[in-house]
């Protein structure tokens, strides 16, 4: 087993600061409300960081009762807006459940993880699931079942960062106004970023796991901007915060107070030092009440309304320096399918397919919310080709479709992408990488009918289809793709992409892809949730 010195871990500490400052414009992104209380990255980076120049002023050998200390005083003392405060009061609670423990271990993390939980939710008055108090408890849980598991402390570090960016993309279920928007919740997404940068450092890793899912880098969401912020709304105009020094000051009356002002309410922190937050449009009144109580330093009032005009200008001006040359519109259905396309570069992905086509408008509608000067649309259905023309006749900029049949085609169209290239010369290129698709559909009979070959089919039959034409007739799923795949000349092939519909269980589609590799030794099988409705498989051979 590994043993990490106070050094390591205090090493880690700022390497996972140095991270959330590099991603901290990521995280901003994703505030459903954008205005300076929301700056959720920016609010939590300069927390952290703070930490980071507290501890650096620790004398060599200190002790780690003093090492905690520097950590939770540099947190309160640094700590920025909601966010930044409440990520203040999970760096203290990890300080506390460490406490009593000799060595870093699962055991001691999962203490410290427990802990973090309770000073963090007792730090809010309403608590919120899908925010960052749900991303925690989550991460919590990931370490309390590592000890009961007698995982290593390097397995139960992985496990947490695992669970905590698991939670970070449960919580648009949580919170609707999150899904609503179609994001994340940013301080979540911040949390796992420093859990994940911090294990990294630590266990001398390079790279860290947000690189692969990095939901910041998604296209970013066009919300309406409303004067109201955090985790349920503000109607007032000033955002206060700062530190009070007071022997006597009683915390609880305190909030029963800030209550009383305004809202995002939070006085945290202990005699001597709290730090206090609330949203009101009544400063004077606030200072007030804690300057007869003690001392008040490092005040900062914003103005919400006016910041977030300057905000909007902000954003506008992003959004107008993003403009991109060529943007992409594709259909298809299912989740998988479409966040596959837009991993492949796709701005918008219009829910349809066979028996749930798009109309001209829902194509056009899409085409005008691509921030490009010109859009090529992907069909990706024989029956949405003619729609999907009709729209980019329509559109206002220059539009033009490539004229896929099915979303593996729009897969390998878009891996042909050249963006220095011209509208003409990519359609042509990615029409051409399209044809060379084989695409194959496996699904029920709904009626009596028969094969390509004049072979009967009765109603239940598995059938696959090949391009259109019903080349395969069997009792599964599974013989019904192997059939098919034989008639598609899958011998000569290089790779065969698999996308498994809903309903078809990942066990099941292991099991397919061990039979075709059985059968095409030489076949390279990709298999991905498509997540599509009617096909439990849909692939392709190229």
């Amino acid at each position: 087993m590994s043993t990490y010195t106070s050094n390591n871990i205090l090493n880690a500490v700022a390497a996972a600061a140095k991270t959330l400052d590099e991603r901290k414009e990521e995280v901003n992104r994703l505030n459903v409300f954008p205005v300076p209380d929301g700056d959720t990255g920016t609010n939590m980076s300069l927390t952290i960081q703070s930490v980071v120049g507290n501890v650096a002023n620790l004398a060599i050998g200190a002790s780690a009762h003093e090492v905690r200390k520097a950590i939770t005083t540099g947190a309160l003392m640094g700590a920025r807006g909601n966010s930044g405060v409440i990520t203040s009061q999970i760096l203290r609670g990890l300080c506390e459940g460490s406490q009593g423990y000799d060595v870093f271990d699962t055991a001691s993390v999962s203490a410290a993880f427990a802990k973090a939980v309770e000073v963090a939710f007792q730090a809010v008055r309403k608590p919120v699931e899908g925010t960052i108090l749900t991303v925690l408890r989550d991460a919590a849980a990931a370490a309390r079942n590592a000890e009961e598991e007698g995982l290593s402390t390097e397995e139960a570090l992985d496990a947490i960062v695992a669970e905590a960016y698991a939670s970070v993309q449960r919580t648009p279920d949580l919170l609707p106004v999150l899904k609503e928007h179609g994001v994340v919740d940013a301080g979540g997404f911040g949390l796992a970023i420093i859990f994940d940068a911090f294990t990294a450092a630590l266990l001398g890793r390079a790279g860290t796991m947000v690189d692969e899912l990095s939901f910041g880098r998604a296209s970013h969401p066009k919300v309406e901007i409303e004067q109201v912020n955090d985790w349920e709304g503000s109607q007032y105009r000033y955002c206060n915060e700062f530190l009070v020094d007071s022997d006597t000051l009683d915390r609880e009356e305190a909030l029963n107070f800030l209550s009383t002002m305004g809202d995002c309410e939070l006085c945290v922190g202990d005699v001597p030092k709290f730090k206090v937050h609330v949203h009101s449009d009544h400063p004077d009144q606030v200072l007030a009440y804690f300057l007869e109580r003690g001392q008040v330093s490092e005040v900062f009032i914003h103005n919400m309304q006016m910041q977030s005009v300057e905000r909007t200008e902000k954003l506008a001006a992003e959004e107008e320096a993003q403009r991109k040359p060529l943007g992409f519109v594709a259909v298809a259905a299912g989740e998988g399918n479409a966040a596959i396309l837009k991993s492949l570069g796709v701005d918008v992905v219009v829910s349809g397919g066979q028996t749930m086509n798009p109309s001209t408008k829902d194509l056009l509608d899409a085409i005008g919310s691509v921030n490009a000067d010109a859009v090529i649309v992907l069909p990706n259905n024989s029956n949405i080709i003619m729609a999907a023309n009709s729209a980019a006749e329509l559109a206002e900029v220059s539009c033009a479709v490539v004229p896929t049949k099915s979303v593996p085609q729009a897969f390998s169209a878009l891996f042909s992408v050249d963006q220095d290239a011209s509208l003409e010369t990519n359609v042509e290129e990615m029409a051409e990488a399209a044809a060379a698709v084989k695409t194959g559909e496996v699904t029920w009979a709904t009626r009596d009918s028969k094969d390509a070959e004049g072979n009967p089919i009765v109603e239940g039959d598995v059938i696959g289809i090949a391009d259109g034409s019903i080349e395969a007739v069997d009792d599964s799923i599974d013989g019904a793709v192997l059939k098919l795949l034989a008639k598609m000349d899958a011998e000569g092939a290089d790779t065969c992409t698999l996308l498994a519909g809903e309903g078809y269980g990942d066990e099941d589609l292991e099991a397919l892809v061990t039979e075709i590799e059985a059968v095409y030794e030489d076949l390279e099988v990709d298999a991905q949730r498509g997540e599509q409705p009617l096909y439990p498989i849909v692939f392709s051979v190229e």
